[in-house]
C-alpha cells in the first residue's frame, strides 16, 4: 500500500472529524451522526496503517484523533474526584451494610473467644506459665506492653500499624476464597492473642493498663478485622450456597464488592494507625484517650447505619457499575 496516496485521499475525512472532536460541545444533530460515521471510519483507517507499519508518525496522530473521537461519541467519563466520592458515599458503605449480619457476627464470636482465653489464662496459674517464664511475663506486664506504643517515633509506628493491620484484613477477605476456613484461622489467631495478652494484664493486676492502651485505637482497628473477617466468610458461603446464581457469577458479585471494602478499609485502618501512634500511649489522661477511641467508633456505625442504609436502599450493592452478568464463551 502507497502510505502516500493514502493519506492524501483520506485526509479530508480525518480533518473533518478533528473538526466536529473540537465543537463537539455545540454539535446538531446532523453532525452528531456525522461524528459517528466518521469515528468508525477512521477507526478502520487506523487499522490499516497499523498493520502497513510503514508511518509510525501517522499511526500515531490517528491514534490521538480516535481516542478523542471515541471520547466524544460515548461520553467524558466522570473525574475522579466525583469516582472517589461515590464510593465512600455509596459503595462503600452500602456494601458494609448490606453485609453487617456477617461482621457483627464475627465481632461477637470473636469478642467470645478472647474473652474466654482471657479468663483461661488469668485464672490457671499452670497456663499463665506455660506462656513463659515468671521473669519473661513480669517483664512483658510491667514493661513491653506499654512500651511498644511509645518505643518508636509516633510517625513511623503509625506507618507500620497501618500496613500491618491492612495487610491483615486482605487476608481475612481473600482467604475467603478457599471456603472462607482460613479466614476463621486469622480470626481465632487474632481473638486468642488479644485473650492471651489480656489475661496476662489482668492477672498481674494490669488491667486498667490494658484496656487504657488498647482501646483506643482497638475499637476502629479491631472492627476493621471483624469487617474484612465478616466479608471474608461470606465470599466463603458463597461458594458453598450461590442460591439461584451460577457459582462463578456469584463468587464474581461478592468478591469485586469485597474489593471496594478491601479498599475502604485501608482508610478506616489508616485512621486507627494514627490514633495508635499518636494518642495510645502519647495523652496521659486515659478518659481523654479512650473518649477518642469511643468517637471514632461512634462516627463509624454511624456511617454505615446512615449513609450504607440509605445506600442500601436506593439499590447500591458494592458491585462494579455495569458489570457483565455472564462471561463471553466460544461457540
Amino acid at each position: 500500500m502507497d502510505i502516500d496516496v493514502f493519506s492524501a485521499v483520506h485526509a479530508q475525512e480525518w480533518d473533518r472529524l478533528d473538526e466536529l472532536v473540537r465543537k463537539r460541545r455545540s454539535l446538531t444533530g446532523e453532525e452528531i451522526d456525522e461524528l459517528v460515521e466518521l469515528y468508525q471510519r477512521v477507526s478502520t483507517h487506523l487499522s490499516v496503517v497499523r498493520t502497513s507499519g510503514q508511518d509510525p508518525a501517522l499511526s500515531g496522530r490517528l491514534s490521538s484523533l480516535v481516542a478523542r473521537a471515541r471520547s466524544a461519541v460515548t461520553g467524558a467519563h466522570s473525574s475522579g474526584w466525583a469516582d472517589v466520592g461515590g464510593f465512600f458515599t455509596r459503595s462503600f458503605p452500602a456494601t458494609l451494610y448490606r453485609l453487617r449480619w456477617w461482621w457483627i457476627g464475627v465481632t461477637v464470636g470473636t469478642l467470645a473467644i478472647a474473652t474466654v482465653t482471657g479468663w483461661w489464662v488469668a485464672a490457671n496459674p499452670d497456663v499463665l506459665a506455660a506462656l513463659g517464664t515468671p521473669e519473661s511475663i513480669a517483664r512483658y506486664v510491667e514493661y513491653e506492653f506499654a512500651n511498644y506504643y511509645t518505643e518508636n517515633p509516633a510517625g513511623s509506628f503509625a506507618a507500620q500499624v497501618w500496613t500491618n493491620n491492612a495487610w491483615v484484613a486482605a487476608q481475612a477477605i481473600i482467604f475467603g476464597v478457599a471456603f472462607g476456613l482460613p479466614t476463621l484461622w486469622v480470626l481465632l489467631m487474632n481473638a486468642v492473642n488479644v485473650g492471651m495478652a489480656g489475661g496476662m494484664m489482668f492477672a498481674h493486676g494490669r488491667g486498667d493498663v490494658f484496656f487504657a492502651l488498647l482501646l483506643p485505637h482497638g475499637l476502629l482497628e479491631l472492627t476493621a478485622v471483624f469487617v474484612a473477617g465478616g466479608v471474608g466468610l461470606k465470599i466463603g458461603w458463597t461458594l458453598i450456597s450461590p442460591g439461584d446464581r451460577t457459582r462463578l457469577r456469584a463468587l464474581g458479585e461478592e468478591a469485586r464488592a469485597a474489593i471496594g471494602v478491601a479498599l475502604g478499609l485501608v482508610v478506616v485502618l489508616f485512621i486507627s494507625g494514627l490514633i495508635e501512634g499518636l494518642v495510645t500511649g502519647w495523652i496521659t489522661n486515659t478518659w481523654a484517650a479512650i473518649g477518642i477511641g469511643v468517637i471514632a467508633e461512634a462516627l463509624f456505625f454511624l456511617y454505615v447505619f446512615t449513609v450504607g442504609k440509605r445506600a442500601h436502599r436506593a439499590g447500591e450493592t458494592g458491585d462494579i457499575e455495569n458489570a457483565p452478568a455472564a462471561v463471553p464463551v466460544a461457540g
